[in-house]
């Protein structure tokens, strides 16, 4: 049987990612790339760890034709633009099994829904790639307690936190470039994930109904001085001018509409975490049970004192977003399996391969579109967003929160 060929639209860092999630998965091969930059040395980095030849195209119509489904990694700010691309191709020919597109789907909710729009025009298959959902150790959390769902209920509240001390890229911390800061940026992890473990058993993971979002964003480490020097000094972002909030949390309330429960998601996202790099923290607390992720409790630990560290300093080769490369570090072996890369890809090449949606599909990340910018507005506002309020529904579908329009001094200073 043939391997089941991938063609990624992007090159950076999450492309690169899903590389190393690949080795993992079989009957599959990335076959080809297109990307501005950084092309051929994916290829490179493909072949080295054994996933396919990963040919540079020159157009997105080339790659369409030379794959199953395509990926698109590609910046924010490109997003709409390059799904014109794909459903061109597909409207020319191309025999594309399938798209999936990396979180967030879009900037705002009117662009998740241009692009929602233009993949229906395809009739394809789609997966939104959001792996927090994928997670094994969440996933088995979730098994592992599912007969004290059955007979006590199920779970009540779910926190979910992502932080670490900043994104790699320039175009990442301009806000709008991205849509906003870390609420856009990560925000869309925490709150996915939330929904997913409060909704009960055998339920599709949009059967919760959000019915109110409260929310609250800061720029704290990032707006000090010297945190706005190295920022303009190393990424060309001046936050004196265009800042990004690089704090959030907030809570979603979901409603049962079956039992008419109200249940609560709560999130927490920062750019400002200086411990030893990325940390994912979730729990789920159910009447009698529960249950807590923390990414950084390792099985493995090692440590490396000063003078040996001058010998080497490849901090990120322990942990993404790792800001140390001495002392005692959290080593985690697999990343790309703990953070859930493997079982989404994995999800979605076995969904197209049946001509049906991955778990999550466009519309799915569309929803998670319109919460983040509910996040936004409810920040703005300073004040809890009605969800199910017709007007509220209306206002979001061309809202622009102030921090994605370059005037975050706005609501943040």
């Amino acid at each position: 049987m043939n391997n089941f060929k991938l063609g990624y639209i992007g090159a950076g860092f999450i492309a690169r990612f899903h590389v190393r999630a690949m080795q993992m998965v079989r009957g599959i091969e990335l076959a080809g790339v297109h990307s501005i930059k950084g092309a051929e040395e994916l290829q490179s980095y493909a072949k080295e760890l054994g996933v396919g030849e990963c040919t540079p195209y020159a157009t997105v119509a080339e790659l369409c034709n030379h794959a199953d489904a395509v990926c698109l990694f590609a910046p924010n700010y490109v997003r709409v633009e390059l799904m014109q691309q794909i459903a061109d191709a597909v409207k020319a020919g191309a025999a594309l099994k399938g798209i999936i597109i990396e979180k967030p789907l879009g900037r705002t909710v009117a662009e998740a829904q241009q692009i929602v729009n233009l993949a229906q025009q395809t009739k394809l298959p789609t997966a939104y790639f959001e792996n927090q959902i994928h997670m094994k150790c969440i996933n088995k959390a979730l098994q592992q307690l599912a007969p004290q769902q059955r007979s006590m209920g199920p779970f009540a509240l779910a926190r979910s936190a992502e932080e670490h001390a900043g994104p790699h890229e320039p175009w990442f911390w301009d806000p709008t470039r991205q849509g906003g800061g870390v609420l856009s940026d990560m925000g869309c992890h925490s709150i996915a994930v939330g929904w997913h473990v409060l909704n009960p058993l055998g339920k599709p993971v949009n059967f919760l109904q959000p019915v109110s979002i409260q929310c609250d964003t800061a720029l704290l480490k990032w707006g000090t001085k010297h945190g706005r020097k190295k920022l303009l000094d190393k990424m060309g972002v001046d936050y004196s001018k265009v800042p990004a909030e690089d704090f959030t949390t907030g809570l979603v309330t979901f409603r049962n509409p079956e039992t008419g429960q109200q249940v609560k998601a709560q999130f927490t996202n920062s750019w400002m975490y200086d411990k030893q790099g990325l940390r994912l923290f979730m729990d789920g607390m159910g009447p009698g049970y529960a249950f807590e992720v923390n990414t950084l409790q390792s099985s493995l630990q090692v440590f490396i004192g000063d003078e040996a560290a001058e010998a080497v300093a490849d901090a990120e080769s322990a942990l993404e977003k790792a800001t140390s490369s001495r002392g005692l570090l959290a080593v985690e072996a697999n990343e790309a399996d703990l953070y859930g890369y493997t079982d989404e890809i994995i999800d979605a090449v076995k969904s197209f391969q049946q001509g049906k949606d991955a778990l999550l599909n466009l519309e799915y990340g569309l929803e998670i579109t319109r919460l983040c910018q509910a996040g936004y507005m409810a920040a703005e506002q300073r004040k809890t967003i009605d969800l199910t309020d017709p007007g509220v529904q209306a206002a979001l579908k061309k809202y622009t929160s102030l921090i994605a329009q370059g005037r975050g001094g706005e609501v943040l200073f």
